[in-house]
């Protein structure tokens, strides 16, 4: 999420805005009306009722959140920020200063070949802009500042073509091609001159232990051509020559595989029908029946070091130091002489076909010192220059895919354009943070770029590309690409942003028809947040509808007692939470994404429910899925958050940089932004969130500061400073507030009735020293699963108590024991001491889900209630249930609250006398039961 606008950042946007160019390109369709159409929006959208303040504005104080945030900080000002370069500054064949990737899915080795690379940098820079904010830290700038140097370095150089990358050399320099960059070196097609015998030989330092990269090979295809590959499928050099392919290949293969990171000597000699495989000086096979020669393939078209012939097959990583071409069969001896000397101070002398020692340090020829003048040239497998503007962890090649494919496989198309998001959305914040103008160009770089690709596709094409599962993900861009449109106000960028409609999608939910069964969730949600801001630029009604109703398909139907949703990434039909428990529950991308549209909407529409669910998710499953614990390799963050019996939370997921760790980074330096709002027109102040912390609302002159312990205290104080000023002042009621929501104002109560699920507002002119106080106790009770209502979820005010207990089977749990003429379940529990908010029940310690350890949890229990047991007295009756499953004591105590004891036993009369006129119940039982709750005694 960017950080919330500034008011310095509002101005200089709309300078910006006034004074951007326009940049011209051919677009049809869509795109050239949406172009014509367009003009530049103010940074805060008018459509906007209600704004947030910027993280830099509301300052996190103890609590908590802060022992969240300051682990987060922590990894943010640890973790080099160089091995995240290093797929970039790979990709675009520059020096990686022996940085290593991070891996998993940020390497190329991760799932499906690292082809999401790239996107874990963009979450990174959003946590540098976000901490930034938050906390003031230079170091946090700094960061930012190296890594938009180095992108803007990668940019340029990707725009390019390849340079050579010298590195120190068996002899002298050397020709790096580090893994990743898809460079190999192209030579003339006469360099094997036809030979009827050849000696080759190559210096070379691999830096990747994968099978069948070529040292060398000619060839015209996959049917005539030599090679060379550093390891094949036995893990041992093999030669081969063939004019048949490869079932005809006459080969030499090594007996041990070569060191990496160390010079190793090869060596491959043709003469006389015999070929020799030499390394470091040694002969380790040699073929007496081998009659082809240069001389029968004739000459070839592909002539490459580094790269194979078929394409599958992976580039060479590594260096190149010596690389040498002989008409004739070098002797053992003389290739014995190599070993210690450059070719030129020994008796075979320099190739006499091709010699290239790989003396340049810059440029991206190698020059050939044979005499015959056959200047070899290096190149990338994916061609290049890239196009103007793009930037990229992999070159365009996924991205050119795409818009031909019809099937998903992200082994070859992972969500290009999602990657792009993270990417844009990255750079754009550290704009935002630092205003370094190199970040605002690469943004809106990228921008230019995806327009000029996207807006030549007919509309067909672009609809079947989102359409696609995984591979057409494209992410939260739209919203991106809307933001950068309000500091730019390029009309192309607004066009840009509509070119990602989906158009079943929109006109599906924008008629409130619920078409989600089925769909990826984490692919869908963000869209809606992107249409928002579609809404906020265009004014068509179908974004915001769409987004309102999409919302009101996963809140609740799809929902998790602690806020998330999907399971194994999907959702399924509607209403079925019960049927979806798995240890694959709740992605953390998805409830991030929720908070991030709740918001949106409330900026739009006051609804409550809005802000009650963003403290369900937030005070629940996105604190929860941040482990308690330091570290400064990885974030520890959840992918998934299982909910079945016993499960244990990973906070080190899959191969790890995943979209929910990046995600996490970025939840953990932001927890302060939606805790306050204001009114556009500053006529209210709105309190969301009950979290200590303090606002400067700069406009205002105002300060308040509010101090609290929440969830662990049942109420909060706000102190005002400043000068004195007149507004609303709305607080939260939210819908789980019960048992009372008092408010006084220095001492003395407000009046009027806060309604849970609403707001509470008290208008005034605020001075300096005015303070509010807030108490709304807290009630312990249960959240019934849509379609199994015994299948159900504890809650202790907003906060969502889990068992802590290794079965994994759902443990039976009764509440109504001990419940209080309040109706709140809580005398049933047993509060441990010293632990706030730990209970004990029925031997199981139950503990607030926001604790990030690993113990084995129950976030939903199997409610028992077999026997009517009231105040603690047994009846000894069974509790009877009718077909939909509520129970006796279900109906006795939904009538609560009870003004006294007596209430409830006329409660417990009616109810028993209804069930025995039903049937439901014997005349004895329910006088005995009578008769229990006439002498319990009970809990207020």
């Amino acid at each position: 999420m960017a950080p919330p606008l500034s008011r310095r950042f509002l101005l200089r946007a709309a300078a910006l805005a006034a004074a951007a160019p326009a940049i011209s390109h051919t677009a049809t369709g869509r795109a050239a009306a949406a172009v014509q159409e367009a003009q530049a929006v103010t940074a805060v959208p008018t459509a906007w009722s209600v704004q947030p303040f910027a993280l830099d504005d509301v300052a996190l104080r103890p609590g908590i959140f802060a022992d969240k945030r300051q682990l987060m900080l922590d990894h943010a000002r640890g973790y080099d920020v160089n091995r995240l370069l290093q797929v970039f500054r790979a990709n675009a064949g520059l020096a990686t200063g022996g940085a290593v990737a991070p891996g998993g899915w940020e390497g190329l080795d991760g799932e499906a070949n690292g082809n999401l690379r790239g996107h874990y940098t963009g979450h990174f820079l959003t946590m540098l802009a976000q901490a930034y904010a938050g906390t003031g830290e230079q170091v946090f700038t700094d960061r930012i500042g190296t890594m938009i140097g180095a992108l803007t370095e990668v940019r340029a150089a990707l725009r390019g073509d390849p340079a050579v990358l010298s590195a120190a050399g068996r002899f002298g320099t050397a020709a790096e091609n580090v893994r990743g960059s898809y460079r190999y070196v192209d030579l003339p097609a006469a360099v094997l001159g036809g030979a009827p015998a050849v000696t080759l030989s190559a210096w070379v330092k691999p830096t990747h232990d994968a099978n069948w990269a070529r040292v060398f090979d000619f060839g015209d295809n996959n049917t005539r051509y030599l090679y060379l590959a550093a390891r094949n499928a036995n893990g041992v050099p093999r030669f081969a020559i063939t004019t048949g392919g490869p079932g005809g290949e006459q080969g030499l293969d090594g007996t041990a595989a070569l060191p990496l990171g160390r010079w190793s000597h090869l060596a491959v000699a043709i003469g006389g029908g015999t070929g020799t495989l030499y390394v470091n000086g040694s002969a380790v096979a040699r073929n007496t029946a081998m009659t082809l020669t240069p001389a029968a393939l004739g000459t070839l078209a592909n002539n490459w070091l580094g790269r194979s012939n078929f394409a599958a097959d992976p580039v060479f990583a590594g260096a190149y130091d010596e690389f040498n071409v002989w008409s004739r069969a070098l002797s053992a001896a003389e290739i014995t002489e190599l070993q210690g000397a450059r070719a030129a101070e020994v008796s075979a002398g320099r190739g006499d076909l091709a010699s290239y020692a790989f003396d340049e340090t810059s440029g991206g020829t190698f020059a050939d010192a044979s005499g015959r003048g056959l200047a070899a040239t290096l190149r990338r497998t994916w061609g290049g220059p890239s196009h103007p503007g793009f930037l990229a962890a992999y070159p365009e090649t996924q991205f050119i895919d795409l818009e031909s494919r019809t099937t998903s496989d992200y082994t070859k198309v992972w969500a290009p354009y999602y990657t792009a998001h993270k990417i844009l959305r990255g750079v754009l914040d550290a704009y935002l943070a630092t205003e370094d103008a190199r970040a605002l160009d690469l943004a809106s770089g990228m921008c230019d770029w995806m327009y000029s690709r996207l807006s030549k596709l007919p509309e067909a094409t672009l609809q079947r590309m989102w359409g696609l599962f995984s591979s057409g993900e494209f992410g939260g861009i739209v919203e991106a690409v809307c933001d950068l449109h309000s500091i730019t106000g390029k009309a192309e960028h607004l066009a840009l942003a509509r070119l990602f409609d989906l158009d079943r999608l929109i006109d599906s939910c924008a008629a409130d028809t619920d078409i989600l069964d089925g769909l990826h969730a984490n692919q869908h949600i963000p869209i809606f947040t992107g249409y928002l801001r579609l809404y906020d630029a265009t004014g068509e009604a179908r974004y915001l509808d769409a987004a309102r109703h999409f919302w009101g398909m996963v809140v609740p139907h799809r929902m998790y007692g602690i806020g998330g949703t999907s399971t194994a990434e999907f959702w399924k039909a509607r209403g079925v939470i019960a049927g979806t428990i798995s240890d694959t529950d709740a992605e953390t991308c998805c409830a991030y994404n929720m908070l991030k549209l709740s918001r949106t909407l409330f900026f739009h529409e006051q609804r409550p429910q809005y802000m009650d669910y963003y403290e369900r998710a937030l005070y629940n499953q996105v604190l929860g899925s941040k482990q308690d614990k330091a570290d400064a390799e990885k974030p520890l963050v959840t992918y998934f958050i299982g909910l079945t019996p016993g499960h244990v939370r990973d906070y080190t997921p899959k191969q790890g940089t995943t979209c929910c760790e990046g995600t996490g980074m970025e939840s953990a330096t932001k927890y302060q932004d939606s805790v306050y709002f204001k009114a556009a027109d500053g006529s209210a102040l709105y309190v969301n969130l009950y979290s200590p912390s303090q606002l400067t609302w700069a406009e205002k002159d105002v300060t308040v500061t509010q101090t609290t312990s929440f969830p662990r205290e049942q109420g909060t104080t706000l102190t005002f400073g400043g000068a004195g000023s007149a507004f609303a002042l709305r607080l939260r009621v939210p819908s789980w507030a019960t048992d009372g929501f008092r408010v006084t104002v220095n001492g003395s109560a407000v009046s009027g009735t806060p309604v849970p699920g609403s707001y509470f507002t008290v208008s005034r002119t605020w001075r300096n020293g005015d303070t509010v106080k807030i108490s709304m106790p807290f009630r312990l009770r249960v959240e019934k699963a849509l379609d199994d209502r015994s299948l159900q979820s504890l809650f202790y005010g907003p906060i969502n108590l889990v068992g802590r207990n290794s079965a994994t089977s759902y443990l039976q749990l009764g509440l109504y024991r001990n419940a209080g003429l309040s109706g709140d379940l809580l005398p049933s529990l047993t509060p441990v001491s010293g632990k706030p908010l730990h209970f004990t029940l029925g031997g199981t310690e139950f503990a607030p889900f926001f604790e990030g350890t690993e113990d084995p949890t129950h976030a939903y229990f199997r409610r028992s209630e077999p026997r009517v047991i009231l105040g603690n007295s047994d009846s000894g009756v069974t509790n009877p249930a009718k077909a939909d499953g509520t129970t006796l004591l279900d109906e006795i105590w939904a009538g609560a609250p009870f003004t006294g004891k007596g209430a409830l036993v006329s409660r417990v009369r009616s109810t028993v006398n209804a069930w025995v006129s039903a049937g439901l119940l014997g005349q004895t039982d329910g006088q005995t039961v009578i008769r229990t709750a006439q002498q319990a005694t009970y809990a207020p």
